[in-house]
């Protein structure tokens, strides 16, 4: 999962490398256990011929549509964190990649639903000094935990977020 250090800047080290928490994956494995069980059930109520086929032509249309497709985009999709950029890389043919460098970050803010909590993962709000405003990264895995460490890399940098850090951005893990 780790970026290629050929893509690092001389001094540059990974801080962070991440992809979407799995619960993304959870809507899609139940449509490939649904898929199966329909396409088995109406397999064996048709009996065999065209009929069937055609059954188990769409069962596979369904799952390379909403599971296939899902799974690859989960797993060609990356956040990584160094300790001079944030690099985002997603696409499964065609790649798409956004880096934004430390130094132009004035915030880092996250967001936990009750079903990120209960998962331990939740939303990454980064705002950077551009007109784009923030970039929002979902189901990031132990945000709190990443969200600190960027607020501290921000803070050793001199960066533009370095100031504007609040009390709960540099809370010890024990919460305190």
């Amino acid at each position: 999962m780790a970026i290629s250090q050929k893509l690092l800047t001389d001094g540059e080290s990974v801080v962070v490398d991440t992809r979407t928490h799995p619960k993304a994956l959870i809507v899609p494995g139940l449509i490939l256990i649904v898929a199966l069980a329909v396409a088995i059930f109406l397999d064996r109520m048709i009996g065999n011929g065209f009929a069937s086929l055609v059954v188990w032509i769409l069962a596979l249309i369904v799952i390379v549509w909403w599971v296939l497709r899902p799974f690859l985009e989960w797993l060609t999709s990356t956040y990584t964190i160094t300790t001079k950029r944030l690099i985002t890389r997603e696409g499964i043919l065609a790649r798409k990649g956004h880096d934004i460098p430390l130094m132009r970050i004035s915030d880092v803010a996250y967001d936990m639903g009750i079903v990120d909590r209960m998962l331990g993962c939740g939303t990454l709000v980064i705002s950077d000094a551009s007109t784009h405003g923030s970039v929002r990264l979902h189901d990031i895995p132990r945000v709190e935990h990443v969200q600190r460490q960027i607020t501290e890399l921000l803070a050793g940098s001199g960066g533009a977020g370095a100031s504007e850090g609040t009390a709960t951005d540099r809370r010890d893990d024990d919460g305190t």
